[in-house]
Order: structure tokens, then sequence, then C-alpha cells
């Protein structure tokens, strides 16, 4: 046989031996589920293996507030987020990342003119800097839009009711608690 032959032997045959071994291993025993689920040590109950469960709203099964297993922004600034960009349209919302993304939206008051908001929870306490706000604004000219400065004052604005309705969802529930 010419060595070139042989080389390009050399992987099947390695591949063909592990293959064996990985078989050779098994032992012909079979398990059922339930003796899968006895054998391993997994968690019912919860998403992503986390003790209390992922919530994204509230407390967890522990009675924690603002560190739900699994998500990394406070629910408070979450749910208020939602709350209040629920008249925008929302392109994307990440619970994990703390990302709002909403789609383009037109005041029915003002149809040549649109926004769009990129929102941003920035912690997992309920703080004032938590949140960040950025605002786009478009104007229709002719068939086309143009981008238009907006001031920040409009994002100041946003932030602030977002602040706002999480510190009211926080006192409404410690207030349920009782």
């Amino acid at each position: 046989m010419r060595r070139s032959t042989a080389l390009r032997l050399v992987p099947v045959l390695l591949a063909a031996s592990v293959s064996i071994a990985g078989c050779a291993s098994w032992g012909g025993k079979t398990e059922t589920v339930e003796e899968q689920m006895k054998n391993k040590d997994y968690k019912f109950g919860s998403l992503l293996g986390t003790e209390g469960g992922l919530n994204l709203f509230g407390k967890n099964k522990r009675g924690d507030q603002d560190n739900a297993g699994g998500i990394g922004v406070n629910s408070f600034l979450w749910r208020a987020s939602l709350d209040t960009l629920s008249f925008m349209p929302i392109a994307s919302a990440d619970p994990f990342g703390g990302v709002i993304l909403t789609d383009w939206y037109t005041p029915p008051d003002s149809p040549n003119e649109r926004f769009k908001v990129n929102l941003y929870i920035m912690d997992r306490q309920l703080r004032a800097d938590g949140v960040r706000v950025s605002v786009f604004k478009q104007q229709r000219t002719g068939n086309d839009w143009r981008d238009i400065n907006v001031g920040p004052e409009t994002a100041g604005t946003l932030e602030d009711a977002v602040l706002t309705r999480a510190r009211q969802i926080r006192v409404s529930q410690n207030a349920a608690a009782r």
C-alpha cells in the first residue's frame, strides 16, 4: 500500500475505534425516564435552574424582592418601563439585559412626526440613575422622514416617569404584603 493511502485511512480508523469504544461503555443497559431523573440532580419548578425561580414581577419563591433569579434588572423598573411605554409599539424587550426598544410611533394629533425610544435599565437596584432613555424624532418632508434633534428634557421626563411609576409599584406591593 502506498504511504498517501495509508495516511488517508488513519482518520477513518481513528473514528471507527472511538465509536466502538463508546459502544463498549454503554453496557447494553437502558434506564427509564424515572430512573434517569432519580440519578440526576434536576431542579424543578424554576427556570434556568435558579433556586428562587425566574419572576419578572415582584417577589420570588423565597420572598426576596429585586433579586429574582435570572433577571438582570430591577423588577420594579422593568414593570414601570413597560407601563410608561405602553402607548408605543414595542419592537424588542429583553428582561435579562434590561433593554426595551420601541418601533416608530406617530401621535394621532401630528401625523407628520414620529418618535422612537430606546430604554436601558442599568442596575438591579431601584435607583435614580437606574434608567437611561434615548428618544429619536423624525419629521416628514414630502415622502421622506428626516431626523430632528430632541431636547434632553424629553428623555429626562421619560426617565422621571419610569422612576415615579416604579416607586408607586413598590409602595403598592409593600402595602399589599402587609
